[in-house]
């Protein structure tokens, strides 16, 4: 243990997700040793975030004005709607470039061990969206875990009732991977999403 600011920032920094206390300590070092100029680059930076950055209106992707650069796109398709849980999993998604319809952010997944139940997310919100008719296709893209195929299931039967065509996301094995090293749930799914050449 350290005494005073450095054990502070040290305590803090554990705080953050992914950031243990070896990390925690690490970082609290290099901000030390750091020039003066870069930690209030970084210092503004925090603040800057915290001050201008919102969630959208429309889809809670994160965003500076009232609606996400998404959302005022007039060239994107406002007939598919995918669901994600986080806006870190839109930049995911646009990086590929291979879709160009709408977003929706759930903001998590269902887990009622950690308290989270439909209730917590923004699927009422989703269900508003769905209703106006805009919608053909809802595509599913929640992570492939047990929270994640939960709330994936979960939304299929609530929007299975409006007549949209819901879809999820492959799953199987990844590009350059050994059959010999999948286990046998990714095996499983990489048969189910086979297609044909």
């Amino acid at each position: 243990m350290y005494e005073g600011a450095i054990q502070d920032l040290i305590d803090e920094l554990s705080r953050l997700p992914g950031i243990g206390p070896k990390s925690a300590q690490r970082l609290a070092f290099h901000v030390l040793a750091a020039d003066t100029t870069d930690i209030k680059r970084l210092s503004a930076a925090l603040t800057r975030v915290k001050e201008e950055v919102r969630f959208c209106v429309l889809c809670f992707n994160v965003a500076e004005e009232e609606k996400c650069r998404i959302c005022r796109d007039p060239r994107r398709r406002d007939d598919a709607l995918c669901v994600v849980e986080e806006p870190k999993d839109v930049v995911a998604i646009e990086r590929t470039g291979e879709f160009r319809g709408r977003y929706h952010v759930l903001g998590g997944a269902i887990n009622p061990l950690e308290g989270v139940g439909p209730d917590q997310l923004r699927i009422r919100e989703l269900m508003s969206r769905l209703s106006s008719g805009e919608t053909s296709e809802l595509i599913l893209a929640t992570d492939p875990n047990t929270e994640g195929e939960a709330t994936a299931t979960y939304l299929a039967l609530m929007v299975k009732p409006m007549g949209i065509t819901v879809t999820r996301l492959a799953s199987g094995l990844p590009v350059g991977g050994d059959l010999e090293y999948a286990d046998e749930i990714t095996l499983g799914r990489a048969f189910e999403g086979r297609r044909k050449l």
